[in-house]
């Protein structure tokens, strides 16, 4: 029986992705990549960033969460090399050759908002077009981590044949639930301290296998059993409470700091913050949403393709209105808020209808 509650947890914070990829692309908060703001911190404050301390603690430890969950549910029903063999198609893929077909237009983008192009105006078109390739993989981090785990899975899964551990994790009650928010925790201090954002640190940063990996392998261990789901439905409403508060001193107390150097995502409060907001919405949502209809259904579809090509959206519009127009800042939020949920979707599924373009870019074998 499909879990929708699953389903649309998962479209509904891939929106949330493309909402806050809007805001980043504008903030003044130091945070790497964008375009940067209207103003410099602290004169101008920007209070609209607000959306990326809401959003940033927990909204990928989130998806990572579900992939695990997903994984579970998939490798019930698959063999282990049947199921990383699509694994491979729909992210590897995409995370690959999707970048020479696709993502090389988000890379032109990207160079240009780090005013890199002066450092290849002297290549040939040939390797400019690889060096945007490789500027383009932005959002893609996530599928490569994905497939990274995946593969890792597969081992894991060896040492645990017989389901003793995966079995023993289904006995978890809510305050042990809560409590691996101390693995959640260490795991977030295995980042690396005083990132440079043009070397292999800040690439580290990006990415994060060391500390993804443990949402990932906690979806697929504690909460792909449905005595854990259920003992967090009951109390989601204690739980979204406890992580409003969380959210809330968190937010009064530091913002205007990066929200996504290492330091601030280690610290205690952001940890807290972050786990009770997965908790709460994997319970909320439990408790409140398993159920589904046509539009929710057409973006459980949907959501993965979307979440591979809005960031051209955000990237071009939001380069071409910043350096090009004198629109005031409110009407740029609003163009590119309303273009990133309407373009996106018939980029989508315009590209998708294209064979070789629906295998490259979005790892789909044929059109629905």
């Amino acid at each position: 029986m499909r879990k929708h509650w699953l389903d649309n947890l998962r479209w509904v914070t891939v929106l949330l992705v493309l909402f806050y990829h809007v805001i980043y692309f504008y903030n003044n908060k130091g945070v790497f990549g964008g375009i940067g703001g209207f103003g410099e911190w602290p004169d101008c404050k920007q209070y609209q960033d607000v959306v990326m301390y809401i959003l940033y603690p927990w909204f990928m430890p989130l998806l990572f969460l579900l992939a695990g969950i997903s994984a579970r549910y998939s490798l019930e029903k698959h063999s282990g090399k049947e199921w990383f063999r699509s694994r491979t198609r729909k992210l590897l893929v995409p995370g690959t050759i999707g970048l020479l077909v696709f993502h090389w237009m988000v890379g032109f983008f990207n160079t240009a908002t780090a005013q890199a192009q002066a450092a290849t105006a002297g290549l040939p078109i040939i390797a400019k077009y690889f060096v945007w390739a490789i500027s383009g993989i932005g959002p893609l981090w996530f599928i490569h981590d994905l497939w990274l785990f995946s593969l890792i899975l597969l081992l894991v899964r060896k040492l645990d044949g017989k389901d003793r551990f995966w079995n023993w994790c289904g006995k978890a009650n809510i305050v042990w639930i809560i409590l691996l928010g101390i693995l959640y925790y260490a795991a977030e201090q295995l980042l690396v301290h005083n990132p440079r954002p043009d070397s292999a640190d800040g690439l580290y940063n990006l990415y994060k296998p060391l500390f993804y990996i443990v949402p990932f392998l906690m979806g697929y261990f504690v909460f792909s059993h449905d005595q854990v789901q259920e003992r967090l439905s009951k109390v989601w409403g204690a739980l979204l409470g406890c992580a409003v508060v969380a959210g809330t001193v968190l937010i009064v107390t530091t913002f205007g700091q990066d929200n996504t150097s290492p330091q601030y995502l280690g610290s205690p409060l952001n940890c807290l913050y972050g786990w009770l907001a997965c908790l709460a919405m994997m319970a909320w949502f439990k408790a409140r949403f398993d159920r589904t209809g046509a539009f929710a259904a057409y973006m459980t579809k949907t959501s993965f393709g979307l979440y591979i090509v809005h960031y051209l959206v955000v990237a071009s519009l939001g380069y071409m209105m910043k350096m090009y127009t004198n629109l005031p800042p409110l009407a740029m939020y609003v163009i590119l808020t309303v273009a990133v949920f309407t373009l996106s979707p018939l980029l989508y599924e315009t590209l998708h209808r294209i064979p070789f373009v629906r295998w490259s870019v979005f790892g789909e074998k044929k059109s629905r």
